[in-house]
């Protein structure tokens, strides 16, 4: 043991066999952020500074409510800004016509501007219901304090089932409209949580759709302690199914690979540890389907085995936003199915979670999340690493003569581009039409991307948003 140790483990009173232990690599590496953040003159370092968009249908309307009921809003956090799902909630609570809120509160801040507007709208006679889940890991301290908050103010805070750990994330509001009411719901695949929405990928949905409003009413009637409903019209709930739901799709895409029909598998998760999914996956793959899995985390499959999974590709993308969002695409010979969801392909998640599974039914949404956002995201040689069949990861790198694409900065300039397609409607239309900008165009003119190239050169002429 050399002196500095020795001199440590005297002065902290520490054992050198019971308490001391080697690593080989860096400590704490959220230290260095003192170190480098405060300074400004190594900007080749850093990544470029970025403002999360706000999509010109949501920033332009009048009518947020109007909006949502003209077309389903499918927004990409970080790249679209998370206020929009704030604004959403805030004007429902201000809204003289808005009888109801209902949402589910995961993880959030005690400050966030969703937590002020529940107790406003529940001061000024609304109904409002929040399900509140004290076990959200590291947060169980801070969601107490807010949920006490919610309380004083008349909201009807409830603490979830016993035994499971409500993990959805969904917001429902009940309007009145001539006469009848109408209901809007958000489902994500991430927190209310405006810090952690600007550095986690997420997916937000906004829908009117009927059949989705009357699932996410059965939701909450069910979290407040009714019964389940006989049926769900679209949404897959855990435990209630979404595990079944889930074999049974990998199931059918075998079945289609063997009647010779296309068939294949897309998913992007957080973690994959599930036995029987990953047993379901390989029978698959040995079916003929072609899996793609963006496992962010945590893989308990093995790619690339011979004689088990040879069709079987599993990455990981490592980047400057921590990848959240989880979406799962089964070609179902031709007509294709995608889903976005809360929950991860694990045990926990299956059985001892409330979880949302929902179907993307939008055609122009369901276009962007597999072209787009797979795509794109399947595509990065920048940021990604291939899984190997023994369990350890290697570097992916563009091939000779292949273009370097790195997913979460073309988001960015994705985001940009589509806010000044938008914006570029309006002036000439006078109404929004939300742009489906092709994600392996070339962006911008070639005077921007000289521009851009020559920053990247000279990181100290990137000029800020």
């Amino acid at each position: 043991m050399g002196g500095s140790l020795a001199r440590l483990c005297h002065a902290l009173k520490l054992d050198p066999h019971e308490d001391v232990y080697h690593v080989n690599g860096p400590l704490n590496f959220a230290d260095l952020a003192r170190v480098v953040m405060p300074r400004d003159e190594r900007r080749e370092l850093r990544d470029e500074p970025f403002s999360p968009q706000i999509v010109p249908p949501l920033r332009e309307s009048e009518d947020l409510f109007a909006t949502i009921r003209e077309k389903d809003i499918l927004l990409h956090h970080p790249y679209e800004s998370f206020d929009s799902v704030m604004e959403f909630i805030s004007r429902a609570a201000d809204d003289p016509q808005v009888l109801a809120i209902k949402q589910t509160l995961y993880r959030t801040s005690g400050d966030s501007p969703i937590i002020k507007a529940l107790g406003r709208a529940a001061e000024t006679g609304k109904q409002v219901t929040a399900i509140v889940e004290l076990k959200a890991r590291f947060d169980e301290e801070s969601n107490i304090q807010w949920a006490r908050t919610l309380e004083q103010a008349g909201v009807h805070v409830v603490y979830g089932l016993l035994g499971l750990k409500t993990h959805a994330k969904a917001a429902l509001v009940v309007r009145r409209e001539k006469d009848k009411l109408r209901r809007y719901v958000h489902l994500s695949t991430g927190n209310y949580h405006p810090a952690t929405a600007r550095l986690y990928t997420d997916l937000s949905l906004f829908t009117a759709r009927d059949q989705i409003g009357e699932d996410v009413t059965a939701l909450f009637n069910l979290l407040t302690g009714y019964s389940a409903p006989a049926k769900w019209n679209l949404l897959v709930v855990a435990p209630l199914g979404l595990h079944e739901a889930v074999l049974g799709l990998i199931r059918r895409e075998a079945e289609h690979a063997r009647a010779g029909r296309p068939a294949a598998i897309v998913a992007k998760l957080n973690a994959l540890v599930d036995p029987d999914v990953i047993e379901a996956l390989y029978q698959a793959a040995q079916a003929g389907v072609t899996i793609t899995l963006l496992v962010r985390g945590v893989c308990g499959l093995r790619p690339n085995v011979s004689g088990v999974s040879e069709r079987i590709q599993v990455r990981a993308l490592i980047d400057r936003f921590l990848e959240h969002s989880r979406i799962a695409y089964f070609k179902n010979g031709g007509q294709d199915e995608v889903f976005i969801s809360s929950a991860d392909w694990m045990p926990r998640n299956f059985h001892r979670r409330v979880e949302v599974m929902v179907p993307i039914v939008d055609p122009d949404i369901k276009n962007r999340l597999m072209n787009e956002i797979i795509g794109i995201s399947r595509a990065d040689n920048v940021k990604s690493w291939n899984l190997r069949p023994d369990g350890s990861y290697a570097r992916v790198s563009p091939a000779a003569g292949e273009t370097p694409l790195r997913s979460q900065s073309r988001f960015i300039e994705l985001a940009r581009e589509r806010v000044k397609e938008g914006e570029a409607h309006i002036r000439t239309s006078g109404r929004y039409q939300f742009v489906q900008v092709h994600p392996s165009a070339k962006s911008g003119a070639p005077e921007e991307r000289r521009r851009r190239q020559t920053a990247q050169r000279n990181p100290a002429n990137k000029r800020r948003p």
